[in-house]
């Protein structure tokens, strides 16, 4: 058995472990900002393939204590890198560190490297080329205050990057990241969904995935398929059952509104470019003027929030005035809103149910629960 660790962004922790599980791994142990899991190659590019909230998957295939530099040399040096690639392959080092007590982390990342590359001269004759931007094979440094963890990365790009990169905008929400909130918030594809802020279309997009049963993975490429131990026959029969899963797009109870045209046309277009147009239903419209497309269903949601000199002031004026409307037209419904704007909260002026702490890249968020009932909800 393999032990492997997949990042996520923070507050998700516990909704990729649930996920994981589905999925099949062994000893899902949440951490700080991802979880630990064990399994074998095959395992690896499943989390790959059909992972909807993980970052990347991580295989570890060193681990140590240390006290100075040369113990990160001679770990990285014993590190049987040749069992994994071969020297033909560009190479990039990258390295996180969480309380640790030596001062420059590049000259640690350069350190690792140098191992690397002294054991392929040492055992091929030749060591493998540096490439920062797009490396054939990524190996990942991770120290906390006493020990070191040398990892290979089975992903490349991010998870996030799903087959077919899409537009999204000015102020971008991660796919895996829109994901983890719908698994947060319960939603399941039996349940109307309504986004009517809906920027980019992140969340309708990913909705109507999981809806139809389409892989995340599916129409892209990953890093394990340059690696040795990862079987193409493995590999072609995951994603044989994951094609054979997929169901064609049909109207679903997903709908979606904004109120900037471009914005729907965004969405539009990066729903065609994924041939999920017939599943999801587009409008523009202002929030403030929006009706629920039916009775009782779920709202998920990414306002914007200020970032610039006087957005700060409209944001302001806008919550109170979307709190009254979500209260007197959308009773019988739940709502998630993911906000960078603490205030929101106090704002908004309803009963806040729930509030989840999240990460949306650097920025401190929270997803704000409401359960709308017309009458009983409101904070005055």
């Amino acid at each position: 058995m393999i032990s492997f660790y997949a990042p996520c962004p923070k507050g998700l922790e516990s909704a990729l472990a649930e996920e994981l599980t589905e999925l099949g791994v062994e000893q899902a142990t949440v951490s700080d900002a991802g979880v630990a899991f064990r399994g074998n190659a095959r395992t690896a590019m499943c989390v790959n393939l059909e992972s909807r909230i993980a970052g990347r998957v991580l295989m570890q295939v060193a681990q140590g204590n240390y006290e100075r530099e040369d113990d990160i040399y001679t770990l990285a040096r014993e590190t049987v890198w040749e069992n994994w690639f071969d020297s033909t392959l560009t190479l990039k080092v990258e390295t996180s560190a969480i309380k640790c007590p030596l001062k420059s982390i590049d000259f640690l990342t350069l350190r690792v490297k140098d191992a690397i590359c002294d054991r392929f001269r040492e055992t091929e004759g030749q060591r493998p080329s540096i490439d920062v931007r797009e490396p054939q094979v990524q190996v990942h440094l991770h120290l906390d205050k006493w020990q070191m963890t040398l990892y290979i990365d089975t992903s490349g790009p991010g998870l996030f990057r799903r087959g077919v990169e899409r537009d999204t905008g000015a102020a971008p929400l991660k796919k895996n990241l829109a994901s983890g909130i719908l698994r947060l918030a319960g939603w399941k594809p039996e349940i109307p969904l309504y986004d009517p802020m809906c920027g980019s279309g992140t969340f309708l997009i990913e909705a109507a995935q999981i809806s139809l049963g389409h892989a995340p993975g599916l129409g892209r490429s990953f890093g394990f398929e340059l690696l040795d131990g990862f079987t193409a026959r493995d590999w072609q029969e995951l994603k044989s059952a994951a094609e054979e899963r997929a169901q064609p797009a049909r109207e679903l109870q997903i709908w979606g509104s904004d109120i900037a045209g471009y914005a729907v046309s965004m969405t539009r277009e990066n729903l065609a470019a994924l041939s999920l147009d017939e599943a999801v239903l587009l409008k523009q419209v202002n929030v403030l003027e929006s009706s629920p497309p039916v009775p009782e269903g779920m709202i998920v949601t990414n306002p914007p929030y200020g970032v610039r000199v006087g957005e700060d002031e409209e944001m302001a004026e806008f919550y109170p005035l979307l709190g009254d409307v979500l209260k007197r037209r959308y009773s019988g419904w739940t709502a998630f809103i993911l906000s960078g704007d603490l205030r929101l909260a106090k704002l908004i002026r309803l009963s806040v149910e729930k509030r989840m702490p999240l990460f949306n890249g650097q920025i401190d968020c929270r997803l704000f629960q409401y359960t709308l009932i017309a009458g009983s909800n409101r904070r005055d």
